[in-house]
């Protein structure tokens, strides 16, 4: 795995645990902000042509 992809795995996985803990809070506009974050990276991902697990649906807060 080279540097870039690792990069974004680790990127995702720290977007999802803040989403998480936004969610967890009730901080409605955080969580907003954290989705928008993982929404990017997620595609930037997609575009450069990096694997995911299908994402866990969203819950709303």
């Amino acid at each position: 795995m080279d540097a870039f992809t690792a990069g974004i795995l680790q990127r995702i996985r720290t977007a999802e645990q803040d989403l998480h803990r936004a969610l967890e809070s009730g901080d409605d506009f955080l969580a907003e902000v954290e989705q928008s974050e993982l929404d990017d990276l997620r595609r930037l991902a997609a575009e450069h042509g990096i694997e995911l697990m299908p994402a866990a649906p969203r819950t709303a807060a």
